[in-house]
Formats: C-alpha cells, sequence, structure tokens
C-alpha cells in the first residue's frame, strides 16, 4: 500500500481510533473493543462506509484487512457500494499462522513489535518488559483458525476469482508476487447487452 501510496485500512484500527478519539461513536463501541468483544456489524461497517467515503479511498484506492470475516460481511461492503477489484487470499499451513501471531510481543514503552524468532527483542531488558496481546494466546489463535476454517470456503466463493498468494515465504517475495498481481491491467468486462 506504501509503496503505491494505496489507503492501508485496518478494521481494528479504525475502531480502536474511534474510541480514542472519544466520538460519541467511539463511546458506542468502547465496552466492545475494551473487552475484546467483537462489534456489531452494523456499527463496524459505519466506521468502514466513513473511511472509505473519503476523497483519498476514492482516489487512491484501498487495501483492508481485518473485514470481511464472513460473507454477511461482506454482502455489507456490496449493498453500501464499496467493491473491491482484486481479493488476495494469503495461504499459510496453520503451524505457520501460530507461530507467527502467538510469538508476537509489543514493548509498552516504545510500541515497537517484536516476534521471538523473526524479530527478537534486542536485549533481556526490553524482552522482559514485552507484552503479548491476549489475542497473540495460543487458544484464542486456534479459535480464530477454526473461525477462519468455518468462513473461507464461503467468502472465496462470494470473491471469484480470488488471488491465492503463498504467504510462507519470505516478505520479499509475497510482496513481489501481490505487486505484480496488482500492476497487471485488470481484465475487460463483458458487455452484458450485445
Amino acid at each position: 500500500a506504501e509503496k503505491y501510496r494505496i489507503v492501508n485500512i485496518s478494521c481494528g484500527q479504525l475502531l480502536r481510533e474511534a474510541v480514542a478519539a472519544e466520538t460519541r461513536f467511539g463511546e458506542t463501541i468502547k465496552p466492545y473493543v475494551e473487552s475484546r468483544q467483537p462489534v456489531p456489524d452494523a456499527m463496524v461497517m459505519k466506521c468502514i462506509s466513513q473511511r472509505l467515503s473519503k476523497l483519498d479511498c476514492s482516489t487512491l484506492g484501498w487495501v483492508m484487512h481485518g473485514f470481511p470475516h464472513h460473507v454477511a460481511q461482506a454482502e455489507l461492503l456490496k449493498d453500501a457500494g464499496f467493491l473491491s477489484n482484486r481479493v488476495f487470499f494469503m495461504e499459510l499451513p496453520e503451524d505457520a499462522v501460530v507461530e507467527r501471531l502467538s510469538l508476537r510481543m509489543v514493548d509498552p514503552t516504545t510500541g515497537k513489535r517484536y516476534h521471538s524468532i523473526y524479530k527478537p527483542a534486542p536485549n533481556s531488558e526490553v524482552y522482559t518488559r514485552c507484552k503479548i496481546n491476549p489475542k497473540d494466546f495460543d487458544e484464542n489463535v486456534q479459535k480464530a483458525l477454526e473461525v477462519y476454517r468455518t468462513n473461507i470456503s464461503e467468502l472465496e466463493q462470494f470473491y471469484r476469482p480470488v488471488i491465492r498468494v503463498n504467504a510462507d515465504q519470505d516478505p520479499h517475495t509475497v510482496f513481489e508476487y501481490i505487486e505484480s498481481c496488482i500492476v497487471k491491467p485488470l481484465p475487460k468486462q463483458q458487455n452484458a447487452f450485445i
């Protein structure tokens, strides 16, 4: 997103920013966010619609992650007129997903993110103060994978054709593949009235 100046939209980040801004909407969703409960779809859609309606999204384009999780949410996006021209599915063996997520940590002092294997904390002092987000605990990652397995095939059908990405590679290889799919022109739509 950064290289092509495409707007990067994280659903979770949008919700956290709304809470931090202490707006009326932020106060409404605050109990959900603080208790780590799912925010109702209608409320999430309100937040996403506001963001996708901004000028930068309509002129530069957008990439979204963290939404939709299931077909009902995908339908909400479609009904609101937000259609994606490409949908990428990052494929990764489940053991690699668990490893990548459950070993993440954040330094609460600096906000820097680390990973026990891929980006270790620079020293033992930083490592000892690092915290793991409860959503990254192994049992929570397993629950999230179960939800993913339940919904993935319906989402694939909804967004056909999807672009599958082997995400079990180094980040540069993954980026190059995604980039090759982004710069490739979209196929021309057939006129239904021929």
